[in-house]
């Protein structure tokens, strides 16, 4: 599957992957990633955010990893997502699709400035 094929990607899926980018996370943790990037204004619910984890590993966008991190740092109750190669491709296909819409309302004066 071509990675454009999946675009446009909802939002939550978005900064889902980009909250999983650069470290595996669980989900509690990617809840408070989309939270602190966004500065508060995505909270993702406990519901969105699992029925979009669901559909992101059927699509091959992340997957479950069984690596952990250290005991004392773990709850065994946790499960641990990464990106795959994939969702990584996707992701940029999305940044860039975003990028030339922001270009386009530029153009057309719906947008001034740098984001």
């Amino acid at each position: 599957m071509e990675p454009d094929a999946l675009l446009p990607l909802p939002p939550a899926a978005f900064h889902i992957l980009m909250a999983v980018a650069d470290e595996d996370r669980h989900g509690y943790g990617i809840i408070q990633d989309v939270s602190a990037s966004t500065n508060g204004e995505l909270k993702l619910s406990a519901g969105t955010l699992y029925r979009s984890i669901q559909r992101m590993l059927e699509q091959g966008l992340l997957l479950e990893t069984r690596d952990r991190p250290a005991p004392e740092d773990d709850d065994e109750r946790r499960r641990y997502y990464r990106i795959t190669p994939f969702g990584r491709e996707v992701a940029k296909a999305e940044a860039n699709r975003l990028t030339h819409l922001v270009r386009l309302a530029r153009k057309s004066g719906f947008a001034t400035g740098r984001a």
